[in-house]
């Protein structure tokens, strides 16, 4: 129920008409009681079992809603590096290589139902460890992720459907490194398509969210997967350049920032590894004057506001068409305000938690860089709490192309906002931008979406709607944005050697 935060938050008045919408309510808290389940210290995985790193080192994993630690964390050093690598080279050996692939896909298929099993438990994990809202977590982190495992089980006896006419085969023992803001769901992008062709994998979560992967080897162990099919160790930078220059890794599976992406790239030129890069964006969210107004307010704000903005491929540049400019901004602007921020294990909150104090402060950094460029800023008055690290969802208007907040990625709950009158204007604003992830296009015209989707240099174009996955479907970009697809028949094809 509603309480008025006038006088007191646990004041309470009769709803008025007037009221009803106005910024003196809110919901009444609504946290997730689920346990996730954590230890006091986690350990790393390697050859099928847990265990102490020999680095002997740890550090801890912060809950970025109370900024206070939730558990230790291992810092493999490079003999856990090398322990996990040649563990991967004798569970392809022995085991992952002599299986068939409907064998292998039935290993999949059982890690999918334990984790839905689990689902509740890790979702809670990944709002703590993460800081997004708990219903993000709940209802698409984790059944994406075992919609990934199951999907690609059925894969793993159908290869050659994949290939027709082509010869393939494993690369062997992948090195794969995932990043923070989708940790569990951008691992279940990396091991379920190299388990199903039948590599073996050595992965590394990112340092400020890996406890749900650690967690993950709990399932791994249930399952029964042989030992050195999957091995998991934590840490930095300094593990995954360790993964990436490991001469038992014969290819090299990365998501994360681009400038870590082009190191990665030129550390495994003249290598033969193979390599598949998901890296940033600056996506274009195209609204033109036709579009269904109110339709595409939602689709521009979950474009942008979605994990508060922690998405390689978030609409965080808004084009919209001049004739509409004034009333759909204001539109947002409405929509804006009533957004809730706040604790990310509360179900009524939509903007979590910022991940890291390091994210913040580049965030603050880029907004008052488009402040001091002339654009004119506005954000939400929600009250923030009074520990964690937040930010209010905010939108620049005004913002031209040179602007930073149009060219760099912010990587936070902040919208730029620019304006076009044609169709070729709008074309040309969206490909004016090093990166090349992905785009959304709003009219009710399918001409121009068909014309839209083949000329603008992304990835992924959506129509009509925004952030919208599926297993079945391909996922990468172009540029700076990187190489490779994950997910669909595409994210087999780049785990084979293929030849014909």
């Amino acid at each position: 129920m509603p309480t008025q935060r006038k006088n007191s938050r646990n004041t309470r008045r009769r709803k008025t008409p007037e009221l009803l919408f106005g910024d003196l309510w809110e919901f009444d808290p609504a946290p997730e009681s689920a346990d996730p389940k954590l230890k006091e210290s986690y350990s790393l995985y390697i050859d099928g079992q847990q265990s102490a790193p020999k680095s002997r080192k740890y550090f801890e994993s912060i809950n970025p809603g109370t900024e206070k630690a939730l558990t230790r964390i291992p810092a493999a050093g490079k003999a856990d590096v090398n322990d996990a690598f040649s563990a991967a080279t004798n569970g392809l050996n022995k085991y992952w290589s002599k299986l068939s692939g409907k064998d292998r896909g039935k290993y999949l298929y059982r890690i999918a139902r334990l984790l839905q099993d689990r689902a509740r438990e890790f979702a809670v994990a990944e709002s703590l460890d993460g800081g997004k809202p708990i219903k993000e977590s709940r209802d698409f982190d984790i059944p994406m992720a075992a919609a990934h495992f199951f999907y690609y089980a059925g894969w793993a006896d159908k290869l050659e459907y994949a290939l027709p006419g082509g010869s393939y085969s494993p690369y062997g023992v992948v090195g794969q490194i995932i990043p923070w803001n989708f940790p569990l769901l951008m691992l279940a992008w990396k091991i379920a398509p190299a388990l199903a062709t039948g590599n073996c994998v050595v992965i590394k979560p990112a340092e400020t969210t890996s406890i749900t992967a650690l967690k993950f080897a709990e399932i791994l162990q249930e399952a029964e997967l042989p030992p050195g099919v999957v091995n998991i160790v934590s840490g930095a930078g300094a593990t995954g350049q360790l993964i990436v220059n490991h001469p038992a890794a014969k290819k090299i599976a990365f998501t994360g920032s681009t400038d870590v992406g082009k190191a990665i790239m030129r550390a495994t030129a003249g290598t033969g590894k193979g390599l598949t890069l998901e890296l940033g964006g600056k996506a274009a969210n195209i609204v033109f004057e036709d579009a269904p107004i109110d339709q595409a307010v939602e689709g521009v704000i979950n474009g942008i506001f979605f994990n508060q903005g922690h998405v390689c491929c978030a609409g965080s540049r808004l084009l919209i068409q001049e004739s509409i400019a004034k009333t759909f901004v204001q539109k947002l602007k409405t929509r804006i305000a009533s957004l809730r921020v706040g604790n990310p294990l509360d179900k009524n909150t939509d903007i979590g938690a910022i991940n890291s104090k390091e994210q913040l402060d580049k965030i603050n950094d880029l907004v008052k860089s488009g402040v001091k460029e002339g654009a004119e800023l506005f954000q939400s008055s929600c009250s923030l709490p009074g520990q964690g690290w937040f930010f209010r969802p905010s939108l620049f208007d005004g913002v031209t192309q040179s602007h930073r907040i149009a060219r760099e990625e912010i990587f936070g709950p902040v919208l730029s906002i620019l304006t076009f009158r044609t169709v070729s204007e709008a074309i040309e604003k969206a490909n004016n931008t090093a990166y090349g992830l992905s785009a959304g296009v709003w009219t009710d015209k399918g001409s121009k979406i068909l014309k839209m989707s083949t000329a603008l240099k992304a990835g992924v174009v959506w129509a009509n709607t925004y952030n919208k996955f599926d297993p079945t479907s391909p996922f990468g970009g172009y540029k700076e944005s990187g190489c490779g697809r994950e997910g669909g028949k595409q994210g087999i094809c780049d785990y084979l050697k293929v030849e014909y």
